[in-house]
């Protein structure tokens, strides 16, 4: 298990295992950054900007489902945020 994978689970934001494996993530020679849990829809849509030349009208889908698996990320992480915010003020009080 990879350190933020320990990491998102002992604050609560792990889903078990990443959809994508290591070693798809690594022949789809992703960036660290990118090798998260929204990695499994990087792939297809990075395989579909190179077919296509980078067009932005050809990977409509791909680039939706994959802003949209990032955006429900953050609404986890800010919802975790907020959370560890208000216990820590109601341990204040």
């Amino acid at each position: 298990m990879a350190v933020i994978e320990s990491v998102k689970e002992a604050i609560g934001l792990g889903d078990g295992a990443a959809p994508a494996s290591r070693q798809a993530m690594s022949e789809a020679r992703l960036p660290l950054a990118y090798r998260d849990s929204c990695a499994n829809l990087l792939i297809p849509l990075n395989k579909c900007r190179h077919e296509t030349w980078y067009l932005p009208w050809k990977c409509e889908t791909e680039r939706h489902s994959y802003e949209k698996c990032q955006y429900e990320e953050f609404k986890k992480r800010v919802a975790k945020m907020d959370e560890i915010r208000a216990a820590k003020a109601a341990a204040d009080k």
